[in-house]
């Protein structure tokens, strides 16, 4: 294992099993200063191992409200990259200050605003907060490869769907997740993110290898649920998958 700190290691062998991600944009109809709270709560009472969310004041929202481990991460859109999931070390630096025991990074080979690969900020977060857990965001088989390569403590397909080559796919791929736990599970902690949408999806996860599977918008984000099904009972006029993976406004 990378990871071979004590404290390190208690936290991530608690959140085996499902980690619930609490996220709310200011143009969600569900945005409110209290309701990404609520979720939080709602999940803990459900018997949610971990959490994940977004942006440094909700994350600190949610520490101050549930006792459950924090997978953090801050969302900053910018027009001259696809690069958005904690992209820079201050944004990290105000995550781990937010209260989140880990800091989720994309660590794809996309380019950044500075011209360099995303997975380049890993070992400059690993240097500036050595206490963190490091969660990278990959999209491919290759991109999990070089993450563990460079020290992250957990790797998950989160941005499988979010890049240029991956945009057109809508399911997860338990084939390459499988390949991944196969070749890094004794390295890394290996997390299931991306295109959950059932309980059984979930399970499909864990038997392939997944340590905790991370579900976000099929428990959290109601109106997206909601959409699902009016796309599909209106004969698909539209894709609700659009709506999930539109940029929002930075807040």
């Amino acid at each position: 294992m990378n990871t071979t700190d004590p404290t390190k290691r208690a936290i991530l062998d608690s959140m085996k099993g499902l980690v619930v991600s609490c996220q709310v944009q200011p143009d969600d109809p569900t945005f409110s200063p209290d309701f990404v709270v609520k979720m939080a709560q709602a999940a803990q009472w459900g018997g949610a191992a971990g959490l994940r969310a977004n942006i440094p004041a909700q994350i600190r929202d949610i520490k101050a409200a549930v006792d459950l481990p924090l997978i953090g991460l801050f969302k900053i859109w910018s027009p001259d990259t696809n690069v958005f999931i904690t992209p820079t070390l201050e944004s990290a630096l105000q995550v781990w200050e937010a209260g989140a025991e880990i800091v989720a990074l994309d660590c794809t080979f996309q380019l950044n605003s500075d011209g360099r690969r995303a997975c380049e900020l890993l070992p400059e977060v690993q240097q500036a907060i050595p206490d963190a857990i490091i969660f990278a965001d990959v999209s491919n088989y290759e991109e999990a490869k070089h993450a563990v390569e460079l020290g992250a403590d957990i790797v998950g397909p989160t941005l499988r769907g979010y890049t240029p080559e991956t945009s057109h796919i809508e399911e997860a791929d338990y084939r390459e997740f499988a390949r991944m736990c196969r070749d890094f599970g004794n390295d890394v902690y290996m997390m299931m993110e991306g295109h959950i949408y059932t309980p059984e999806d979930a399970m499909k996860a864990i038997y392939v290898g997944a340590h905790s599977v991370v579900v976000g918008s099929a428990i959290t984000r109601p109106h997206l649920i909601t959409k699902r099904f009016t796309d599909l009972l209106g004969g698909y006029q539209s894709n609700w998958r659009e709506a999930e993976r539109k940029s929002h406004p930075n807040a």
